[in-house]
């Protein structure tokens, strides 16, 4: 009896070692990137320089050896085809065999969409760019991450730039994009504002549609209404279009306007934006920032980038960057922690969920609800003679652990809690002092 039961122990055993080893994935040849961005379209000069920038760096990457040996192989989809499309792409493509990660999406709009589809397919999703801070608190992932900023870092920082710079303001009207994020982030920066200085008067909230190419009516409207600020989150070409529009009435010389995303726009337009506007980065990877000029790392992308498209690397450059340096340190960390065997998917997810990072500025982290913590860098424009368009001057870092609400609080509540005394915070600070 003694020796049956051994056997049934042993046995047993070997069963139990047999299950794990097939369980365990084994490496592959490849991983298979899923990547969205606008490639067509307005938006597509904020979205194609972050293709550019991901290929050239997948490039290198895959040259180095990859991730022991398991390259990265990525398929491209482009979001101005619209959200059926895109979606019917984006199911096509996380439900190939193989191992797979989804890098997606730019759009906020897309990525409320997608994320609940990643979800139900298992396939680990990074938002690589989307910003609207409701995909991750409305309902809790396992899969779904974001390794950048959301809205309510950006705007959050905008409000207390703002309010540094000009606390005696009286009036403000806002011009954004009528769609998600447009919206989104004006009820973050509303919030924000009235619970830091209660008194000002909103005198004009604008939504033209996404997309829009004529602004005359927004600029008419704020020409006689003369308010002392002026806020677009809007960006890429709708940006663009609406800046040159009210530059050529002269509207930016009689506002003080905040551009929570200009960086993007800067370089394109030139003359079209005065000294003195509020400018952000939406986190803190700027190219023209003096604490890396010197960094090996930073310095060589930029020049290389630059080098290959004619531009300087825009926010969403850089929050590419991020992404992919945040999934492959995840699948590296998470052999680590297996003790040198491939990851199961779940286990991939559990790594990222407390995963420290840097992309190419400084360091970042994700925490327990999937969202990346990453300051934000807000400045002045100004101009420089060796440019031929503004620069960023004055430039103040907002750390994001005085940003973000705690994990498991809707930012549009919490922002209201916020005192006056965070303007004045003690960990915000000078950049290059």
């Amino acid at each position: 009896m003694k020796s049956l039961a051994t056997l049934i122990t042993w046995g047993t055993a070997l069963f139990a070692l047999a299950t794990a080893a097939i369980a365990q994935p084994q490496r592959p040849a490849e991983i298979k990137l899923g990547m969205s961005t606008f490639m067509t379209g307005p938006a597509s000069v904020l979205g194609a320089p972050a293709k550019v920038a991901a290929d050239m760096w997948i490039e290198d990457f895959n040259a180095a050896g990859g991730i022991n040996g398991t390259r990265l192989s990525p398929t491209w989809i482009d979001e101005g085809q619209g959200a059926d499309k895109f979606l019917s792409e984006y199911r096509r493509l996380a439900q190939e065999p193989g191992e797979k990660l989804m890098l997606s999406a730019i759009s906020s709009g897309y990525c409320n969409a997608l994320a609940p589809v990643a979800e139900d397919l298992k396939v680990v999703n990074i938002l690589w760019e989307c910003s609207t801070e409701k995909v991750l608190e409305e309902r809790r992932y396992k899969y779904v991450f974001r390794t950048g900023p959301n809205g309510t870092m950006e705007m959050v920082a905008a409000v207390l730039h703002l309010l540094k710079l000009k606390p005696d303001f009286k009036t403000l009207a806002v011009v954004n994009q009528d769609y998600a994020w447009g919206r989104d982030s004006w009820e973050i920066f509303r919030n924000t504002l009235l619970a830091l200085k209660p008194d000002v008067k909103i005198v004009a909230e604008l939504f033209p549609k996404f997309g829009a190419s004529d602004f005359s009516t927004e600029v008419t409207r704020l020409q006689a209404l003369r308010p002392d600020v002026v806020l677009s989150t809007a960006w890429g070409g709708d940006l663009d279009t609406f800046l040159r529009q009210a530059s050529q009435r002269g509207l930016l010389k009689s506002s003080q306007f905040v551009l929570p995303l200009a960086d993007s726009s800067l370089e394109r337009l030139g003359d079209a934006v005065p000294p003195g506007v509020i400018v952000g980065f939406v986190g803190d990877g700027y190219f023209a920032d003096p604490e890396f000029a010197n960094d090996p790392e930073a310095r060589a992308f930029v020049q290389k980038f630059k080098q290959r498209t004619g531009a300087y690397p825009n926010f969403a450059v850089y929050h590419m960057i991020q992404a992919l340096k945040a999934a492959t340190g995840a699948y590296r960390q998470a052999i680590a922690d297996n003790k040198g065997q491939w990851p199961t998917t779940d286990q991939l997810a559990a790594t990222l969920r407390k995963l420290e990072y840097r992309g190419l500025s400084r360091p970042i982290r994700l925490r327990e609800d999937g969202q990346a913590l990453q300051g934000q860098l807000y400045g002045v424009t100004a101009k420089d003679a060796s440019q031929p368009f503004p620069v960023a001057r004055q430039l103040i870092f907002y750390p994001a652990e005085i940003l973000a609400p705690p994990v498991g609080q809707k930012s549009a509540e919490w922002v209201k809690t916020l005192k006056p005394a965070l303007i004045q915070h003690s960990q915000i600070r000078r950049v290059g002092d």
